[in-house]
């Protein structure tokens, strides 16, 4: 089975002299495109110019944090930008950046030429950018969660609405390929492990997401109406805001253990031990989207009577801990493996397997949350989650551009530069998110830019802001090192075009 798909065009020649079309005819071709590899790059490509934009929100209030007697922010946007950092980063950047890379990578490795409702596929594409439009245009026009305006909350809320409609439909394209478009003897058991984790990461998002889809609507209704059953505009986090924090946002991460997995695979020629051990780690963090379905966040009291303790401790350690076992069960067999195989890390294996160690931070992270007795609830703890996942989710998704790249465009990405920068994106991500750690245990709030902001505050939210600034610039400098290898890059030779066996 071939790494990469024969009658692909590419950009180059899309563009080229030789095809006789005009700009606006290659312009047209890509708009209307059923390619899934072009899709697939134009949903990664619009998810990292995301990216850049919230890092630079996360950046932006990062700074402003350091000093109370800052300016930059007005006190009464500060709280529309926290949320649009959120927004932003788990709908605009970590959801569709997951899902535009299956877009691009699953048909290839089950062998089909197409993926499956491909009009579909580019029809959702576009529904999630203009609905991620429409929430940026509503945030402007002080909507968004707490907004005060109410036309824009109505917006924001519309918005929304159609970021989940387009994110099902891409979901559902790929998981439909993954299931029914295998070429002939590849059974789904025996398909390589970033299909599976594809494709449980697709049905995850196809269980999870109407649930939020719901909760909109019974939030919409109840804001155009002025009741007060759901809290109007201030009941807008309280009611989805179990799908803007852990453990949905774990789902985001299973492709992250799919890339590790393949990447690793790769290294060591097919030959990765216990198969069966790594489709139990996917299912293990799956179990996130039980969480989600319920919209509840399940915590322990630790000083509690034994009974309520006992009681309490199944279902915390079920939707808090699987997850994590997962994350851990998939790290151990391939750390295994390359010992085995005596396998020299690549590049993408050192953005992937950083990536995947920033997502287990923050799944511990999450676990310290949920222990009421710690009181890191509604603290700057909770940030430091969000981006120890997001931003590992980032660093691992770039892992896999650097790794399945070279099958896109034909173009090999040079190993130190890819080091050398995925490990001052690393650099970045716990520069930005640990300092955030200790200050929840000094009780800085969440979502506050000016009062008392906790001891030390001036110092974590420096270093914060230093770390956020090391991973804007890292983002820039990846961004353009991609374009640069695939206009001009060595060309692959023909080993990098082999597949990955079908045991791996």
């Amino acid at each position: 089975m071939t790494a990469i798909e024969t009658n692909s065009t590419t950009i180059a020649s899309t563009l080229s002299n030789d095809s006789g079309l005009s700009i606006f005819s290659a312009i047209s071709e890509w708009l209307t495109t059923t390619s899934h590899q072009q899709i697939g790059r134009l949903m990664v490509s619009i998810s990292l110019l995301w990216t850049l934009a919230v890092v630079a929100v996360g950046l932006l209030l990062g700074v402003e944090r350091i000093s109370s007697s800052s300016d930059l922010i007005d006190a009464t946007s500060a709280p529309q930008l926290f949320s649009i950092f959120r927004v932003g980063l788990i709908f605009g950047s970590m959801a569709p950046m997951a899902l535009g890379i299956s877009m691009a990578i699953v048909p290839m490795q089950v062998g089909s030429q197409v993926i499956a409702f491909a009009r579909g596929a580019l029809f959702g594409t576009y529904l999630w950018c203009f609905g991620m439009i429409i929430v940026a245009v509503s945030y402007i026009g002080n909507g968004g969660p707490g907004g005060g305006d109410r036309q824009m909350v109505d917006l924001f809320l519309i918005g929304m609405g159609v970021v989940i409609a387009g994110l099902l439909i891409v979901s559902a394209s790929i998981a439909t390929t993954a299931l029914t478009s295998r070429r002939p003897g590849l059974t789904l058991v025996d398909a390589p492990i970033y299909v599976w984790s594809s494709l449980v990461t697709s049905v995850s998002l196809i269980l999870t997401l109407p649930v939020m889809a719901g909760a909109l609507i019974y939030v919409a209704v109840d804001h155009t109406y002025e009741r007060a059953t759901f809290g109007a505009t201030d009941g807008v986090n309280a009611w989805i805001g179990w799908a803007l924090t852990s453990p949905q946002i774990f789902l985001f991460s299973i492709p992250t253990l799919g890339v590790l997995a393949q990447i690793v695979a790769t290294m060591t020629r097919g030959k990765q031990p216990l198969r069966g051990g790594l489709l139990i780690g996917v299912g293990l963090t799956s179990t996130a989207l039980i969480g989600a379905v319920t919209q509840s966040f399940y915590s322990i009291q630790l000083d509690s009577e034994l009974a309520d303790f006992a009681k309490s401790l199944l279902p915390f350690l079920m939707f808090n801990a699987l997850p994590i076992l997962g994350v851990l069960i998939v790290i151990a067999l391939c750390l295994l493996a390359m010992k085995n195989e005596k396998a020299k890390p690549s590049s993408p294996f050192v953005l992937a397997f950083f990536g995947v160690g920033m997502v287990f931070t923050g799944m511990i992270g999450n676990v310290l949350l949920r222990i009421t007795d710690l009181k890191l609830s509604n603290t700057v703890f909770d940030e430091a989650v969000l981006v120890y996942v997001g931003y590992g989710i980032v660093l691992s998704s770039l892992g896999a551009i650097a790794h399945f790249g070279p099958r896109i465009w034909g173009r090999k990405m040079p190993t130190m530069p890819v080091i050398g920068l995925g490990l001052i994106g690393v650099l970045g991500v716990v520069l930005a998110a640990l300092p955030y750690y200790i200050a929840g245990f000094t009780d800085q709030p969440a979502s506050r830019i000016t009062g008392e902001l906790g001891n030390n505050s001036q110092i974590w939210n420096s270093i914060a802001a230093i770390g956020q600034a090391i991973f804007l610039a890292f983002l820039v400098a990846f961004i353009g090192l991609v374009f640069k290898s695939a206009r001009s890059g060595e060309i692959a030779d023909e080993e990098i075009f082999e597949t990955v066996s079908a045991n791996s």
